[in-house]
């Protein structure tokens, strides 16, 4: 029921190469661990079955959220091109939100949405 969003993540030298390998600092539920070190991601899924009027739905279609995470402008965009380029091949890129920053901790964040298709 849920894409394998931390093991595509995992799986790409340019997400590693920012957001480190032991383990990569991925993070499900939408938030990261207090005091985690930067830069990181976080995720979140809303999945959804494809419903028909003839049978039960053979395909769930889940958006997720990837939450890219750095201290720096163009920092954020790096990591936002890594993740983008890791998931695309496995899920429909739908929006991107960009120009954000938190502002308790002053990281910026650029937003996307996938739409990733998963039989049942």
């Amino acid at each position: 029921m849920l894409p394998p969003v931390f093991q595509t993540l995992k799986a790409s030298a340019a997400v590693k190469n920012i957001v480190g390998t032991n383990p990569p600092r991925v993070y499900r539920h939408g938030s990261a661990p207090q005091d985690t070190s930067q830069p990181y991601i976080t995720w979140f899924a809303l999945p959804a079955p494809e419903n028909t009027l003839s049978e039960a739905p053979l395909v769930d279609r889940v958006m997720v959220q990837i939450d890219a995470w750095h201290q720096t402008d163009a920092g954020v965009e790096s990591l936002a091109v890594a993740v983008r380029d890791a998931i695309e091949p496995h899920a429909h890129m739908t929006a991107t939100l960009m120009d954000m920053r938190e502002p308790e901790t002053r990281l910026y964040r650029i937003s996307m949405t996938f739409d990733w298709w998963l039989d049942r």
